[in-house]
């Protein structure tokens, strides 16, 4: 039974590869976020109030 389960499973490169998907675009967009709020100028930042 669980020779099938292991047999199913992607491997290693795959597995690794799907988390590469979803860490990577997450990553750019929070160093994105950090981005503006150090860099944008003062009239282009949203009032917080």
């Amino acid at each position: 039974m669980w020779q099938n389960i292991i047999e199913r499973l992607p491997n290693m490169l795959g597995i690794v590869c799907t988390i590469l998907t979803v860490v990577i675009p997450y990553s750019v967009y929070k160093v994105n976020q950090e981005l503006h709020k150090i860099g944008d100028p003062a009239w282009k930042k949203e009032n917080n109030n």
